[in-house]
C-alpha cells in the first residue's frame, strides 16, 4: 500500500462522519498530502550517499472557503499529515532538520480549490547544561546572537556552537558538526566588545557574510551559516533605554 493510500485509510479511521463531510470542500486532504510529499522530495539536499536533508516546517495556504471548512479539524489533519511525512521520510532516507510542524492559514488571493505549500528548514536550538537564557540576560547583553528566532547573549569569553552535547549552544542540524564553530568575545580598551568566529575543523565548514572562511571578525548584522542554519550577530546600542522593546522573550 502506498503512502497516500495509507494516509487516506488512517484518516478515515480517525474522524467522525461530520469530519468526513467537511472534507467535501474543493481541497481534499489527499491533495495536501501529495503536495507535501512533492515539497520534501523537491527540497531534499544530499548529506551523504544514503541520507538527504529535508525541511521540517510547512505552511499550507488555503482559500477563505477551504480554510473555513477545514479549520475546525486542522489539528487532527496536521497530526495525520505529520505522521505521513515521517513515514515517507523514513522510506526515502530523508533527515528532518528538527521537529515537524504543519500550519494552515487563509489567503484572500486564493480561489476555492487552490492552495500553496511553503516550507523551511528550522533546526531546534537550545543552550547546553546550565546555560539557560533569561530575558534579563538578553536585555543586558551588549552583543546578541540570533538563531532561528531565538536570542542568545554573547559574553566573554564566548561560546562553542555545534550539534553535540559538549557544545555551549546546541543546534539539531544534521549538517552541523558536534563542535562546529567557536564565537569568541573580548573587550578591547575601547570597551566595545569585539566578536570573532573560528571554524573548529568542522566537516562542512562555515560561511561568514556569504564567504567560506576559517576565521572572521563580526560586526552588526554579520551572518554565520553552518549546515542549513544562519546565525546573525546583533550589536546593541547601550545608550538606549530598552534595546529589546517590543522584541519579546528569548524563546528558550
Amino acid at each position: 500500500m502506498g503512502f497516500l493510500a495509507r494516509f487516506e485509510s488512517r484518516l478515515e479511521q480517525s474522524v467522525s462522519a461530520v469530519f468526513a463531510k467537511a472534507f467535501r470542500s474543493a481541497v481534499q486532504p489527499v491533495e495536501l498530502a501529495a503536495a507535501l510529499q512533492r515539497e520534501i522530495d523537491q527540497s531534499a539536499q544530499i548529506l551523504s550517499r544514503d541520507r538527504r536533508l529535508v525541511p521540517n516546517r510547512f505552511h499550507v495556504e488555503l482559500s477563505p472557503a477551504d480554510h473555513e471548512r477545514l479549520s475546525p479539524y486542522s489539528s487532527t489533519l496536521a497530526q495525520e499529515l505529520t505522521e505521513m511525512l515521517r513515514e515517507h521520510a523514513h522510506e526515502q532516507s530523508y533527515v528532518f532538520t528538527g521537529p515537524v510542524a504543519i500550519e494552515f492559514s487563509e489567503r484572500e488571493d486564493l480561489t476555492t480549490g487552490r492552495f500553496r505549500v511553503r516550507s523551511s528548514a528550522l533546526a531546534e536550538v537550545k543552550p547546553a547544561g546550565d546555560r539557560a537564557v533569561t530575558d534579563t540576560a538578553v536585555r543586558r547583553a551588549k552583543v546578541v546572537l540570533e538563531v532561528n528566532g531565538m536570542k542568545h547573549p554573547l559574553e566573554p569569553p564566548g561560546l562553542v556552537v555545534g550539534r553535540g552535547t559538549e557544545a555551549d549552544l546546541r543546534i539539531n542540524d544534521p549538517g552541523i558538526s558536534r563542535r562546529h564553530v567557536e564565537i569568541r568575545v573580548h573587550s578591547p580598551a575601547t570597551g566595545q566588545q569585539a566578536v570573532t568566529v573560528v571554524d573548529l575543523g568542522s566537516t562542512n565548514g562555515m560561511l561568514v557574510d556569504g564567504h567560506k572562511v576559517q576565521q572572521a571578525d563580526l560586526s552588526e548584522g554579520g551572518t554565520i551559516k553552518i549546515g542549513t542554519t544562519t546565525m546573525v550577530v546583533r550589536v546593541i546600542a547601550q545608550d538606549t533605554e530598552d534595546p529589546f522593546s517590543g522584541w519579546g522573550g528569548s524563546g528558550v
